[in-house]
């Protein structure tokens, strides 16, 4: 896979702008100043094109990082409850919509488990 310069390309969930290209299989990415103690040489292995929109891009001051260099999504809403019958138990589960990721930004989690780490969701519930 080559890429042309100044095409954006996706390093792990960064898209990025102003790709030269550094040897035959390596280029260099211009970064933003919060990633300066960043190497900016990628081998083309860790690249990949970029295919959505610019609307998807996520600012870096949005994005909430925990010691372990580790994204913290947060959730937005819950937007439905259900049952789930099991083989011996019965699991009480809730759709969640979350803030920052981009797609899917649905999944079903269970309950107990939203209420203990994000109790204000249940607040009117």
């Amino acid at each position: 896979m080559t890429f042309e310069v100044g095409a954006l390309v996706l390093l792990k969930v960064l898209p990025w702008k102003g790709l030269v290209q550094f040897g035959n299989r390596s280029y260099k990415l211009e970064l933003t100043k919060e990633l300066d103690d960043i190497c900016n040489t990628f081998h083309m292995c860790y690249l990949r094109k970029f295919l959505g929109e610019v609307l998807d891009i996520i600012p870096l001051m949005e994005l909430r990082i925990d010691e372990d260099k580790r994204l913290i999504e947060e959730p937005k809403e819950i937007v439905e409850h259900k049952t789930k019958k099991l083989q011996h138990k019965m699991v009480d589960l809730v759709f969640v919509r979350w803030k920052l990721i981009s797609r899917p930004n649905l999944t079903w989690e269970i309950e107990s488990d939203m209420k203990n780490y994000y109790p204000h969701l249940f607040a009117n519930v």
